[in-house]
């Protein structure tokens, strides 16, 4: 038995399992097919599912784009890679944006060797950024504690 997928309410689309319904839900203009990205990236193959949520970062509805970066970082964690067109529309919509989560997993589960040359460097922007952040947020630690102790004292 097939199983029933509910266009209008998004019932069961978590667990797509169908491209060719995908594709048709594109062409009918169906809500909720950032969902159903999601759902393939969990139940199919990486190179069918891909082209699938590179299309969905495209849709006009910013809830559903976001439903897209989210299955590219679901893709990153389970598959510990993406394909060259995934790498291509994170790298266009860039950090700070949709794509942040999705870049952080990416440079989180994908391999460094894996990684094309602009996740790499941003791999090493974050790095260094977050090594200093927490030089930062250590000598401020110590700083007020150093102040609290001094107060103490001359209390």
């Amino acid at each position: 038995m097939a199983p029933e997928y509910d266009w209008e309410s998004g019932e069961g689309l978590s667990h797509m399992d169908d491209p060719a319904a995908v594709d048709a839900a594109f062409e009918r203009g169906e809500r909720h097919l950032g969902t159903a990205v999601i759902g393939l990236t969990f139940t199919r193959p990486l190179s069918e599912a891909s082209p699938r949520i590179v299309r969905a970062m495209r849709l006009p509805d910013r809830d559903q784009r976001q439903f897209a970066f989210t299955a590219a970082g679901v893709a990153a964690r389970l598959h510990g890679e993406l394909t060259p067109e995934l790498y291509a529309a994170l790298r266009a919509e860039g950090p700070g944006g949709f794509a942040e989560n999705a870049i952080d997993d990416t440079l989180t589960f994908v391999p460094f060797r894996k990684l094309p040359l602009w996740f790499k460097w941003r791999w090493l922007l974050t790095g260094v950024r977050d090594t200093l952040q927490g030089w930062w947020l250590r000598s401020a630690d110590a700083a007020g504690d150093l102040y609290r102790a001094l107060r103490r004292r001359r209390s």
